[in-house]
């Protein structure tokens, strides 16, 4: 009997020295989650950094597309998975901000559920329209629009993204009234609008291609000015005074995470976006690697989301009180 002190003894040390040889993070795949369907932008990015991290943590880093609902289908998904640094989300506006304006029965709160790790790009979104559409530029689309309200149709990635605030930016701030059509990716939305169904979109860049063969036309682009993608296309703001607008991607965890392993992802992705190579092709696609601490991405996302609420707040109003005592249209170029 006088034995058993000594073995508790013992068996309490080994559980001690097998804590202390505990595999070190990450010992296993990691799977990032895309809240969209493949082919679109969040869809690329997931991947460029699948890729990247891999290289940097020595483990196979996987992606998994979990659609629907504006992104917060799969960010639900993250948000509830265990706190361990294996499963991660890039998203932006509509999961990480828009989602809870705008969905009242969401079984997550983005900064309260999940544990940014860092921005990861910002990117402008380009407003183009079917080549069928009898305009040519920005001042055209408002004097159609307001000729004919609440009937052209603008698609998006889905409720609460970034393209869908940039259509109620400028419903907003153009006093028309284009009726918005929410699809379950970027890459549904393109599809509709190449095929005529709808009538304009915000996309991201990687329309591009689409705009120079001809099947798109582009007519303004969200940032303050010009930008090196498309040199030749207009920012909206040159037409609708102070219209800027651009989107946001973000790595984040589950709240929750270990701070060792947080540390180390953000470590790890800061040298992925420090690459020549990755920086390239982002800005092939007209986005900007913008890597951060865990507490500046925490407040970026904060300030955007004090911000949609603002702009959904105005786009709440009604068709009539948007056009109501409208100013002149501007003159089409």
């Amino acid at each position: 009997m006088r034995r058993l002190p000594w073995m508790l003894l013992l068996l309490c040390l080994s559980c001690f020295s097998a804590a202390g040889r505990a595999a070190p993070f990450p010992d296993k795949t990691i799977t990032i989650v895309v809240p969209y369907p493949p082919g679109g932008g969040v869809d690329f990015v997931g991947r460029v950094l699948a890729t990247g991290l891999s290289a940097r943590l020595g483990q196979p880093v996987i992606v998994e597309n979990r659609a629907g609902a504006g992104g917060t289908i799969g960010a639900a998904y993250v948000a509830h998975a265990a706190p361990d640094g294996y499963t991660l989300l890039v998203g932006g506006t509509g999961p990480l901000s828009v989602g809870p304006l705008l969905f009242k029965n969401l079984s997550y709160a983005p900064l309260k559920d999940l544990a940014p790790v860092s921005l990861v790009v910002l990117i402008p979104q380009i407003l183009v329209v079917r080549p069928s559409l009898p305009v040519k530029d920005v001042a055209g689309l408002i004097a159609l629009a307001r000729a004919k309200p609440g009937t052209l149709t603008m698609g998006s990635g889905g409720t609460g993204t970034g393209q869908h605030l940039a259509g109620a930016m400028l419903n907003s701030q153009a006093h028309v009234d284009i009726q918005h059509i929410p699809y379950k990716g970027t890459s549904l939305a393109i599809n509709d609008l190449l095929g005529g169904h709808i009538d304009m979109m915000f996309a991201d860049p990687s329309a591009v291609p689409m705009i120079k063969s001809g099947q798109l036309r582009a007519l303004g682009l969200t940032t303050p000015q010009r930008s090196p993608i498309m040199p030749d296309v207009p920012a909206i703001g040159e037409t609708v005074p102070g219209y800027a607008m651009q989107s946001f991607y973000a790595l984040t965890a589950p709240a929750g995470t270990p701070a060792a392993v947080m540390d180390k992802l953000n470590g790890a992705l800061a040298a992925v976006l420090a690459e020549p190579d990755v920086r390239q092709k982002f800005a092939a696609e007209g986005m900007t690697a913008s890597p951060t601490t865990p507490q500046a991405a925490r407040d970026y996302i904060a300030d955007h989301t004090a911000h949609a609420a603002q702009l959904l707040g105005m786009a709440s109003s009604t068709a009539q009180s948007r056009t109501a005592s409208l100013p002149p249209a501007p003159a089409p170029k």
